[in-house]
């Protein structure tokens, strides 16, 4: 059930929209040096190089959408809370999404193609507008995060085997930087500082904080 948005945080400008779409990367950059780790707030060389060094050779390419709905309240950003029976990030919340299979031609057709299988949201109602940064995880993906808006009339049919919850966050909440904190926590016995957003009984960390930190910076604001 999606959570209505707070009357408390400050309005978008009117032309936020135009503002992403000029903002967000035209084109997925893979290339690692352009890429990021996980939700990670600082990405020292030193760090870098020990993490890279962690990661296979040959990364698997994942795709997320980052579904943005325009509500009269104001837009919201649609989430998922993972089953919590799943192997790996269980109970976490993320963005409707997985891994590339033989069949996509491209990052935004397996976000679009994940995006209908996890919640039912066809690609009629979906229209990408741009990407963000890559990011590498340690268990061995780069995801891409494909920003797109939602068209209206969409009807929600989440896959309880793997989304026990969609939840909408407010968007004017992942564009403020004062809605983010810090965090601490052990990646292959080094302690980073990463990204984490609450939002009411939610607590967004990981990859999934470290995207919207990122969505919060293209927009002109950095987390502090």
């Amino acid at each position: 059930m999606a959570q209505a948005a707070s009357n408390s945080l400050a309005p978008l400008p009117g032309d936020w929209r135009q503002r992403l779409r000029r903002a967000l990367l035209a084109a997925p950059e893979h290339r690692p040096e352009y890429c990021r780790f996980g939700g990670f707030a600082a990405n020292s060389p030193a760090l870098r190089s020990r993490l890279l060094e962690a990661l296979p050779a040959a990364l698997k390419a994942a795709a997320v959408l980052v579904p943005i709905i325009e509500r009269p309240d104001g837009p919201t950003l649609l989430l998922t809370v993972r089953a919590s029976h799943l192997r790996r990030h269980a109970g976490q919340i993320s963005f409707p999404g997985g891994r590339l299979e033989a069949q996509d031609s491209d990052v935004a057709a397996a976000a679009i193609r994940e995006t209908e299988e996890e919640i039912g949201i066809g690609a009629a109602h979906i229209e990408p507008i741009g990407f963000l940064s890559d990011l590498m995880v340690q268990t061995g993906y780069r995801i891409t995060p494909v920003v797109a808006l939602l068209r209206p009339g969409f009807t929600l049919a989440p896959v309880s085997s793997e989304v026990a919850e969609v939840f909408e966050l407010p968007l004017a909440a992942a564009m403020a930087a004062d809605s983010y904190r810090l965090g601490r926590r052990t990646l292959r016995d080094v302690e980073v500082d990463s990204w984490e957003l609450p939002y009411g009984p939610y607590q967004i960390w990981g990859a999934t904080a470290g995207m919207l930190a990122n969505l919060c910076e293209v927009f002109g604001a950095r987390p502090a």
